[in-house]
């Protein structure tokens, strides 16, 4: 018999913007697999999490997805749902709001951007006390020490991110000083939204060594200033996107985003006001657009699905870098199912 580590993670219910948290549950088991089934539910205290009252706090956590942890011995990450004793989903979870009838058929890309901010300066790295470095332009997918801060971070995320066997796809320093992104895919739809919770989850725990923080407001420098904030922009398709081949199609379902703007605002991240302002590479707020290759947009249509006679996918460009994967998902799906095509 071998003493397995089970880090049990789930999202708690502050509103609008949900928190991880995590706790270890240490079993014996004899030969284990690593798989759900030899796993069970587990509770927690729904009233220190906002989510329950303090004389019936208990709360049930889900295990939906697990992976193997990359930083401990016999350890493994287990993604979770929250539900209510009953066993109904709790108001709080997003996951489950994705129809399994839809999953599998769509698939999701997202790419995750983030500022790494220093413990003590309480700035993100790169910048000076009191003070600013140069200005936006040079930082892009920049090497080298002048300009690039925070790549060991970033290279062991990586690594964690793949040894842990999610699909992870890439990185990049990204157009603001000490900003980053990575890249995640999955062929399901709850199962990219477990992928980027896993992921977030492997980089906050990672800076408790380095003394950074993970900054996931999506401008933390101010709305005022000159400097990109942090998206987390979702590329999706589903068969018909996928295979259609027919411009009017793709046109039809981005038309059915435009009376629908308020609905997929409201979960596409809290403070996205002060991002999506018609600059730094956003679509103003208060419109809608899309167009090929166009980064001002709020939908792109990628040359890559022009280029393969319309058959690929689209980028909805707004969703905030703190945003629910689960819930941004959810809306996309209804939206394109509506468009009934």
């Amino acid at each position: 018999m071998a003493k397995i580590k089970l880090e049990y993670i789930w999202l708690d219910g502050y509103y609008p913007t949900q928190n991880m948290r995590s706790k270890t549950k240490v079993e014996e088991h004899e030969n284990f697999k690593g798989t759900l089934e030899e796993i069970g539910n587990w509770s927690f205290d729904g009233s220190s999490t906002k989510q329950a009252e303090g004389g019936s706090s208990d709360c049930v956590l889900k295990p939906v997805a697990i992976y193997p942890d990359p930083e401990r011995i016999n350890g493994y990450l287990v993604m979770t749902e929250v539900l209510n004793p009953d066993g109904t989903p709790h108001v709080s979870n997003g996951r489950a709001t994705i129809s399994d009838d839809d999953d599998d058929d769509f698939w999701f890309g997202f790419e995750q951007e983030y500022f790494i901010m220093d413990v003590e300066t309480e700035l993100p790295l790169g910048f000076p006390r009191g003070g600013y470095p140069k200005p936006q332009g040079m930082y892009y997918c920049s090497v080298g020490g002048l300009n690039t801060h925070g790549r060991d971070l970033v290279e062991e995320h990586a690594d964690l991110c793949i040894a842990a066997g999610l699909n992870f796809e890439g990185i990049n320093q990204e157009v603001a000083c000490g900003q980053w992104e990575f890249q995640l895919f999955a062929k399901g739809a709850k199962k990219a939204g477990d992928e980027i919770w896993v992921a977030r989850y492997l980089l906050d725990r990672l800076t408790e060594k380095y003394g950074y923080y993970i900054e996931y407001h999506p401008k933390p420098l101010g709305k005022e200033l000159d400097w990109n904030g942090s998206g987390m922009h979702a590329n999706f398709s589903n068969t018909t996107l996928r295979t259609c081949g027919d411009k009017a199609v793709y046109d039809k379902i981005c038309e059915a985003f435009r009376p629908v703007v308020e609905e997929h605002i409201a979960v596409y991240g809290e403070f996205n006001d002060q991002r999506l302002t018609g600059k730094h590479e956003t679509a103003s707020i208060h419109d809608f657009s899309y167009g090929i290759s166009d980064r001002g947009a709020s939908i792109r249509i990628p040359i890559y699905t022009v280029s393969k006679g319309w058959k690929g996918y689209l980028e909805d460009r707004r969703p905030a870098s703190n945003g629910d994967p689960y819930k941004i998902a959810a809306r996309i799906i209804k939206t394109v199912k509506s468009a009934k095509v």
